[in-house]
């Protein structure tokens, strides 16, 4: 119950009507983030990095590649299924947020 009542102020937060639309753009968000495991596979092995290489140099090599593939991808699925428009604006709206800085 309490779940539904999440993803109901979800899709009212984000303007969308259908449930179908709804679970459209979920399913694009869960695509794209297994997607990027197909992604950093080769990047990391490119890059020489292993289960034995340490966190320190791991976090940031999966922050630096990782991420930008990650809009990437959700963009090219979001065009391919329709979506662009909705996910365009919502990666615009996040990186307003990361650009803010306090004074």
């Amino acid at each position: 119950m309490l779940l539904c009542v999440m993803l109901s102020k979800l899709q009212n937060k984000w303007g969308i009507e259908s449930k179908s639309r709804f679970w459209l753009i979920m399913f694009i968000f869960a695509a794209a983030g297994s997607s990027t495991l197909f992604v950093r596979r080769p990047v990391f092995a490119w890059l020489g990095i292993t289960g034995h290489t340490h966190w320190y140099i791991v976090i940031p090599a999966y922050i630096l590649t990782i991420t930008p593939s990650y809009f990437i991808i959700i963009l090219l699925y979001a065009a391919i299924l329709g979506q662009f428009r909705f996910f365009w604006k919502f990666q615009m709206k996040m990186f307003r947020r990361f650009k803010r800085t306090k004074n």
